[in-house]
């Protein structure tokens, strides 16, 4: 499908639906009337078959209680042995409502108040707070920035892990919003380093399916022939993938049985929702039937991201844009620009953008900002040409 086609098809506008992105930035920014590029949801539809889907089971009229049918394992299991090269088994796999949910839970059931564990940073915002919320020892250990090329430091990484006493190391493949997908070399090294000193490794991996192209997403559990696989728990989402985020459905795969055992057995006392029988219906649907949508959305993403960066190189070449290789999310650090201090007047004032501020993901990252490219081009072109006109009336020297 070309691009406009697809556009035609897909593009909607969000606002006056209940939109966390769209019609709650007066509580957010205390400004209604911003271009909306913060929360990682898109303005692009669910793939048409998905929505059929859900059209069918709303005629029917009864959401009971439900569970995972034999159709909804095959699906998932196809999907991640022909996508991912990741051969998993119906009895590794367990639900909960949502990533961040069941991060909650795990670093509840698999660490003790005082605990530390360890993330990368910069890095998705609730992962701090799950770790904080549940009064455990936060530890951070800062990617290498070079030039916005974001790289590991192992030697602090495995520093950090023995001064503190790591318990938990949650991991973030592909990255929020460094937008890396990590190599198998690079995976190979933490993993090492987890294993070596018995950090247990929880594996974010709801960004997989969005990859740009020339990259590949590697499940952390597959490395080096699923060597680490004992020591991973892979958590993953269909709703960064097909835009699902308000059905609250995601998958727990955990391959060594002692894990699991613990997993069920704690998990119970803090969990007693069935499953959502449209969040399950919708991912299964999506696994099926969802490939050339998904196609045609990254390079949706690519275009977006493409734009964005030829122009900000051309006009405004100081500001650093991450290299996207996976996720929808631009990283882009203006401190070359503009005094850390006023990146909220001159982005949000000015330029008129909603947006996530990078000390949201870590102290270090004060200065940068993220943008969400999984929306109308328009929304990405003005954008960009409301930052370009800012940063002139700032600078009217580099007109």
């Amino acid at each position: 499908m070309k691009k406009q086609e697809f556009l035609k098809e897909y593009l909607v506008d969000r606002k006056n639906t209940n939109s966390l992105k769209w019609d709650a930035l007066d509580v957010r920014y205390g400004d209604p009337d911003l271009i909306s590029m913060w929360v990682a949801d898109m303005e692009i539809k669910s793939p048409k078959e998905i929505i059929e889907a859900l059209k069918n089971r709303c005629e029917h009229g009864v959401f009971g209680y439900s569970y995972a049918s034999g159709e909804y394992y095959s699906a998932l299991i196809s999907w991640m042995k022909e996508n991912h090269n990741f051969n998993i088994e119906k009895d590794w796999i367990r639900f909960s409502q949502g990533v961040v949910t069941a991060i909650y839970c795990f670093i509840n059931i698999f660490t003790k108040i005082n605990d530390s564990v360890l993330i990368l940073t910069p890095v998705y915002y609730p992962f701090h707070n799950a770790v904080k919320d549940n009064n455990r020892k936060l530890i951070t250990s800062d990617l290498i920035n070079n030039n916005g090329y974001f790289t590991i430091n192992y030697d602090d990484v495995e520093k950090k892990i023995i001064e503190n006493d790591v318990k938990l190391f949650i991991q973030c493949s592909p990255h929020n919003p460094a937008g890396r997908v990590w190599k198998e070399d690079e995976l190979r090294k933490i993993l090492e380093i987890c294993k070596k000193h018995n950090v247990l490794v929880v594996s974010d991996e709801i960004h997989q399916d969005l990859v740009l192209k020339g990259n590949k997403h590697i499940p952390a559990a597959t490395v080096d022939n699923c060597k680490y696989a004992d020591n991973i728990i892979t958590v993953n989402a269909a709703s960064k993938t097909f835009n699902l985020a308000g059905l609250t459905h995601s998958n727990i795969i955990i391959s060594n049985p002692k894990i699991r055992e613990k997993f069920d057995f704690e998990f119970k006392k803090i969990n007693q929702t069935e499953v959502n029988i449209l969040g399950m219906l919708a991912t299964q649907v999506g696994y099926e039937k969802g490939k050339e949508w998904l196609e045609n959305l990254i390079d949706l993403i690519q275009d977006n991201y493409d734009y964005l960066k030829s122009e900000l190189n051309k006009n405004i070449p100081d500001i650093i844009v991450t290299p996207l290789e996976g996720t929808y999310l631009a990283f882009l650090d203006l401190r070359k620009i503009i005094s850390v201090n006023e990146v909220k007047t001159f982005i949000q004032d000015k330029a008129r953008l909603a947006i996530d501020f990078g000390e949201w993901f870590g102290d270090s990252f004060k200065g940068f900002i993220r943008l969400n490219l999984a929306t109308d081009p328009e929304i990405v072109k003005k954008a960009v040409s409301n930052i370009i006109e800012v940063y002139n009336s700032y600078f009217p020297k580099n007109n």
